[in-house]
């Protein structure tokens, strides 16, 4: 819907720029990117502005820049500022991960307890955590990080996201079943996917890593959830095909670390986008 003074509705600008209405909220609370009006009933109304810095933004990650890269560069060029100062935020990063590759755990604490009073927990999670995680694991594979410090800062950074987590499972929202399938170990970002989404009113019952099929079939017959969110590799998508389709047949599924929109369709699931708060707008209830 256009207003007379120019100004659209948030479903009118989702349509002309291609952007799901949830991404873009996100991408307002997260970046500042959007700066909406008011209605006189209180409807977010949005400028030619804003649309131009969203089609520049979803350009710039078509060319391989990271959301939050793209987001300062539109608002830049626009003559905005970022809602999140990235200065502050890049130093408090570089403290924590210095922390943790030095096995400081009380220097980790602070500088994690530093982050979170100054930025959202949704920016330390997908600005701070997610791309530390996967520099640690690519400097692991390059010979460059060792076991123990992955160990180190896996085991700290659990401990950190379980605490912001202990209260997911409450409240009256749609229950939301998270798992790994059998034979995927990692569930730092299944954890971290499932913090932005118990803020979006989902009820979270979280089995982790390593899942055994047959604890997710008897976790459906007992908690109903509304939705299953699984990870999986696409070799672990691949072993466990007829498994998944006994499974998504019970429930409505998604599949997350597996990009390819068939491969998770062909078991009855969709498939998640990579960014995490992207994600977790994708569910939202």
């Amino acid at each position: 819907m256009t207003v007379v003074d120019g100004t659209i509705r948030i479903g009118e600008l989702a349509r002309r720029t291609g952007v799901s209405p949830e991404l873009l909220r996100a991408w307002e609370q997260r970046y500042g990117l959007l700066l909406p009006s008011r209605s006189p009933g209180g409807f977010r109304l949005y400028s030619v502005a804003d649309e131009a810095r969203i089609r520049q933004m979803t350009r710039l990650i078509g060319d391989g820049m990271s959301a939050a890269q793209a987001a300062r560069q539109a608002l830049t060029a626009d003559g905005g500022q970022p809602a999140i100062e990235a200065p502050l935020v890049e130093h408090l990063a570089d403290q924590l991960r210095t922390a943790l590759d030095g096995f400081d755990g009380t220097g980790a604490h602070a500088s994690f307890d530093r982050l979170l009073a100054s930025v959202s927990v949704e920016v330390v999670l997908a600005d701070v955590l997610v791309p530390y995680l996967r520099d640690l694991g690519d400097r692991w594979v390059a010979g460059r990080a060792t076991v123990a410090q992955e160990h180190f800062a896996s085991n700290l950074i659990r401990g950190r996201l379980l605490a912001i987590a202990r209260d997911w499972d409450s409240g009256n929202g749609p229950a939301l079943l998270l798992a790994c399938l059998p034979g995927e170990a990692h569930d730092l970002g299944l954890i971290m996917f499932g913090i932005l989404a118990a803020r979006r009113g989902w009820r979270i019952t979280f089995l982790g890593a390593d899942t055994p099929l047959d604890s997710l079939h008897s976790s459906i017959r007992n908690i109903q959830p509304a939705l299953m969110v699984l990870v999986a590799t696409p070799r672990l998508l691949a072993a466990h095909a007829d498994d998944l389709r006994r499974l998504t047949s019970q429930t409505r599924t998604a599949i997350a670390g597996v990009s390819d929109a068939q491969a998770a369709s062909d078991v009855g699931a969709t498939a998640l986008p990579r960014d995490i708060v992207e994600a977790a707008s994708a569910v939202s209830p």
